[in-house]
């Protein structure tokens, strides 16, 4: 055989194994599910390679049979100048480092893009050796049925988000990456972990009396809603809003607490999940609710303090900065 076309069968047939040895480990480099979600994100790489890595087993035949049969043709073509000793092992060399190791070391750095690349021509081995990668797909799909991929628990998850800090190429700037770690773990904190201890509340009996001096007082420590309690601390008749308090003359008036406009306020339980409570707030309209324990208000949770356990840091508005 003249040397030159023994060299051109012998690239084409190292080629063909470099490629079929590149894609395989790429293939499996990928995730179907991966593959699903960039799919719906309308990644085009991703929709081209979807239908291969699903039909892996079928894409796995038709890429060894053809490995296969180039490393076979590799020898062969050596046989033809060389004795079977050394076209054995040169073979051998050929394929194990130019077919095996090499392509696979570049294909793996970069799955998506070299699996895309080459996706028409496995289209086309599937095409040629579809009478024999057909069969063994089918068989394989019996003896190894596909399993659906598990879900990442919420550890996994935080994990993942916490992965963008560190990583420049991130679409999340870090404040992103804090807030979805905190929404993470809100199934795992209580109310009681954030709340307000009655100790520490302030609040009404429906006796109370409101005059000039006392709204001053609410006033000054910059209350916005109030809550409304019994004097034995086991009910709570609602919440009064400062805000409409602003028309009312107390200069010239005196009245009590039962005279107001009190809305009403759901309470939650102590031990309520932090992402439950938000259901709470929605579900009861109001930014304040009570926390109760063995039938008695032990304190009380708004909706900045959840807001606060979300973003990590504490929120403090003017009067905060005041006192």
């Amino acid at each position: 055989m003249n040397s030159y076309l023994l060299l051109v069968l012998i690239a084409i047939f190292v080629t063909f194994s470099a490629i079929c040895s590149g894609l395989n480990v790429s293939l499996m480099n990928l995730d179907t599910d991966d593959l699903k979600r960039k799919s719906k994100l309308k990644n085009r790489k991703a929709k081209r390679i979807l239908p291969l890595r699903e039909n892996y087993h079928l894409s796995l035949a038709a890429l060894l049979i053809t490995n296969v049969a180039s490393v076979s043709g590799t020898s062969l073509a050596l046989n033809t100048k060389f004795n079977g000793l050394l076209s054995g092992a040169m073979a051998t060399l050929l394929i194990v480092i130019v077919g095996e190791i090499l392509p696979q070391a570049l294909f793996i750095n970069k799955s998506i893009e070299y699996t895309y690349r080459f996706s028409g021509l496995l289209k086309l081995m599937i095409v040629f050796t579809y009478p024999l990668s057909k069969p063994l797909q089918l068989i394989l799909d019996r003896l190894f049925p596909h399993k659906n991929g598990k879900l990442q628990s919420r550890k996994e998850l935080s994990l993942l988000i916490s992965e963008h800090l560190a990583d420049q190429s991130s679409e999340l700037d870090n404040d992103e990456v804090f807030i979805i770690r905190g929404a993470l773990q809100l199934s795992e904190k209580r109310v009681r972990d954030i709340m307000t201890p009655i100790d520490n509340t302030y609040y009404f009996h429906l006796t109370d009396i409101l005059n000039d001096k006392k709204m001053d007082q609410i006033k000054e420590q910059g209350y916005s809603r109030i809550p409304v309690l019994n004097k034995e601390l086991t009910d709570c008749y609602g919440v009064i809003l400062m805000k409409e308090l602003i028309d009312i003359d107390f200069d010239n008036n005196v009245y009590r607490v039962a005279d107001m406009k009190i809305r009403p306020s759901p309470i939650v339980g102590s031990m309520t999940a932090l992402d439950t409570l938000f259901r709470k707030y929605i579900i009861g309209k109001s930014h304040l609710l009570p926390v109760e324990k063995d039938d008695k208000i032990v304190g009380v949770v708004t909706i900045e303090d959840l807001l606060e356990e979300i973003i990590g840091h504490e929120i403090e508005d003017e009067t905060d900065t005041k006192n």
